[in-house]
């Protein structure tokens, strides 16, 4: 019996060039489901965070709220003693009253920290006689305190498109009050097993039949692809019934398999089947793989059409190489995913005696090895365990282990992630939308927000692709370059405007210039301000400003502008340092105060990475452009 030849064997390369070009790889379309359905599924938006979390400044201890400064030397011997106010703060009320010096109030854990009051003293420390209040341990401020918006503030972004939702990206979106989510349509995948001799798990064994063992294994892999198998059973060798069952397969679903059939033999019917769809049909028959040849890769109208090998290992080999990709990909998700890796820690951390600590980490190739940031210790942060890649476990006699550290992280998502680009530095809105765009592009994307001098100093260790920075050289009066050393490259940003926020009509602000205004209120004790953290470019300007002063707030440390434009709408604060677009977004006042530039550091051994040429590309896209300069950021100077 004869047996035609195969059209032709090509490498795999070419073959999935082939196949790619001839079908539909983008995600379907956007559907939205209850966020108890959402686990597993794949964001169609970004997420924005409509609400701070948490909402209030919140007390972690039972204890008294004060100002830390009426503490300062309290001690054992030589306690302070503070009038106590008769308001009791427990869970769930408002304060009316303001904390004024001299004076403390009563609150339970998770109380609200009422005005005035910058610290919470634990009641283990405390004395109470009728209305006073005696005090015996001194505290900083912000101790015994989370700040609103210290997990994630109003505005954020804090879940990209594309990004698969787990357990701990719905616990994101709970904390966000979101009942609704934007996702991407599940893939339906239909499954037809071809030929005599296959019969269905649980039918009695006949002489020369197999079980069908293909269905099942394909129908459980899209599964595991968060995809939905459509299972259509067995078709015999019938050419007329074949042709029927596969083109109802085709008006059900966005990809076919078949199993079998796909050799030239003659009792191969799948091949000839395929081969009558229109253009462009067949367009890979037989691939230089072992196990794996007789692929049959084919398209009808963009939909994909895969005839695996009868052979189970051939055939889930390449499901994997060529079927699994595409399916992932009309889901909305990138890549593969891969329980513990090595690593070393990044900077030293401080540990308490006594305790097993799991340290939260997010991971980044540096120097020929992995390097693990801690991602922060609050038990309450929700954002800190979406975004981290594992953990550490520190051992309870371990005080403090010093960066460079050999550790072990046990991942928590299964296998590693690696990002295509990771972004260490500082935060800025207009970076979030560029982040944005290259995962829309299929590119993995990490940030980790340290400021300016953080993101310099892990350019200089090779630890990531891109630092986002924006210092300013006092005796050049330039930003950023100055800084560069051997082996960094400057890739040219966007300029900003930062300066002042309050709330509109405050007339300690309104009609005045910028420096006027912070030099007026910096000693007024009515006057809040909300700070910036350590180490980014917004503090050292801050800094630089108030020249040593420290007003009401200054202990407060909001991590982005928009923590910054929350704090002062919301009245916990009455003024800050962010950017104009900020200030605009959120309806509030706005005194300019400098005009800075946002750049970007790249490690010069990685400047020809696919992802960094990819963002750097995006900086000159017209339409990029054109929405970055609608955000209030100048593009003038960037080249």
């Amino acid at each position: 019996m004869s047996q035609d030849q195969f059209l032709e064997v090509i490498d795999r390369d070419e073959a999935e060039r082939r196949f790619r070009s001839a079908i539909r790889c983008r995600p379907l379309g956007p559907e939205e489901v209850a966020l108890d359905d959402a686990l597993g599924r794949v964001l169609a938006e970004d997420v924005v965070a409509e609400v701070d979390v948490p909402s209030f400044d919140r007390s972690n201890y039972d204890g008294y709220a004060v100002r830390a400064a009426d503490t300062y030397g309290a001690q054992e011997e030589a306690p302070r003693r503070l009038g106590l106010l008769e308001e009791v703060l427990a869970t769930g009320v408002v304060p009316q009253q303001e904390v004024s010096p001299g004076a403390a109030t009563a609150i339970a854990t998770g109380g609200m920290l009422p005005r005035g009051a910058d610290a919470v003293v634990m009641v283990e420390h405390t004395e109470v006689e009728g209305d006073r209040l005696t005090v015996t341990r001194a505290v900083t401020p912000g101790f015994g305190v989370t700040f609103a918006g210290t997990d994630i503030s109003s505005g954020e972004t804090v879940l990209r498109r594309g990004q698969m939702l787990t357990s701990r990206e719905t616990g994101v979106l709970a904390a966000l009050g979101v009942g609704r989510v934007p996702v991407f349509r599940r893939p339906r995948v239909a499954i037809l097993s071809t030929g005599d001799e296959i019969i269905p798990p649980g039918e009695p064994m006949r002489p020369g039949l197999v079980y069908d063992s293909n269905a099942r294994i394909l129908a459980d892999a899209v599964r595991e692809l968060r995809a939905d198998p459509i299972p259509l059973g067995i078709v015999h060798d019938d050419l007329d019934q074949l042709r029927r069952r596969l083109h109802e397969a085709l008006d059900q679903a966005d990809v076919v398999l078949l199993s079998g059939g796909t050799s030239k033999g003659a009792g191969d019917l799948s091949y000839r089947v395929v081969r009558e769809l229109g253009e462009p049909g067949i367009v890979a028959h037989g691939v230089a793989l072992k196990p794996g040849k007789p692929i049959c890769l084919a398209a009808h109208q963009k939909k994909p059409v895969v005839i695996l090998p009868g052979f189970p290992t051939s055939a889930i080999f390449t499901f994997h190489e060529f079927a699994a990709p595409v399916i992932r990909g009309l889901g909305g998700r990138p890549g593969l995913e891969r329980s513990s890796v090595e690593a070393r820690l990044a900077v030293k951390v401080n540990s308490e005696i006594g305790r097993t600590e799991y340290l939260l980490v997010g991971l980044v190739a540096g120097e020929g090895q992995l390097a693990a940031y801690p991602m922060g210790k609050g038990s309450g942060s929700v954002t800190t365990f979406s975004r981290a890649d594992g953990f550490v476990t520190i051992g309870r006699h371990e005080e403090i282990v010093d960066a460079g550290t050999a550790v072990t992280v046990q991942l928590l998502g299964g296998d590693l992630q690696v990002a295509d680009l990771v972004v260490i530095g500082s935060h800025c809105v207009g970076l979030d939308f560029l982040l944005g765009r290259l995962e829309e592009r299929g590119f993995r994307t990490k940030f980790l927000a340290v400021g300016s001098s953080g993101g310099l100093e892990a350019a200089k260790r090779g630890e990531c692709d891109l630092a986002g920075m924006h210092l300013l050289d006092p005796d050049t009066g330039r930003h950023n370059e100055p800084y560069l050393t051997p082996g960094l490259r400057l890739v040219r940003g966007y300029g900003r405007l930062q300066g002042v926020v309050f709330r509109p009509e405050d007339a300690r602000f309104e009609g005045w210039a910028a420096r006027e205004a912070i030099a007026a209120v910096k000693g007024d004790a009515r006057s809040v301000m909300v700070n910036r953290n350590r180490g980014s470019g917004t503090r050292i300007l801050i800094d630089r400003l108030l020249g040593g002063t420290e007003p009401p707030g200054y202990a407060v440390q909001a991590k982005s502008h928009n923590a910054v434009a929350a704090a002062v709408l919301q009245g916990r604060a009455d003024w800050g340092v962010a950017i104009e677009w900020v200030a605009k977004r959120s309806g509030l006042g706005f005194l300019p105060l400098e005009q800075e530039q946002y750049d970007f550091v790249v490690p010069a051994a990685r400047l020809e990475r696919p992802a960094v040429t990819a963002f750097c590309r995006l900086l000159t896209e017209p339409e990029v452009r054109g929405r970055l300069g609608a955000m209030g950021f100048g593009l003038d100077g960037a080249r």
